[in-house]
């Protein structure tokens, strides 16, 4: 069953606090994610924990336009009807 939006930012928040081992529960879609910290692996961790939980797969090229946590949940949003 696909997640809400909020549902997908509450799971994004969680799962970067868990890789990054930092806090983001305050993290807005609008922020970048580079201004959040995280390194390219960590985005690697970040997308394969988010594609376990929820059962999706986000291609490669669909990652590589993310810029901002909005584009993030944009690309796993996209995936959960597929």
């Amino acid at each position: 069953m696909a997640r809400s939006r909020s549902e997908l930012l509450a799971t994004f928040r969680r799962t970067a606090t868990e890789v990054a081992e930092k806090d983001f529960n305050n993290v807005a879609e609008t922020m970048s994610i580079s201004e959040l910290g995280i390194d390219s692996l960590g985005m690697l961790e970040i997308i394969g924990s988010l594609e376990r939980e929820l059962k999706i797969q986000i291609p490669d090229e669909s990652l590589a336009g993310i810029q901002t946590v909005k584009d993030l949940l944009n690309a796993v949003e996209s995936r959960q009807g597929a």
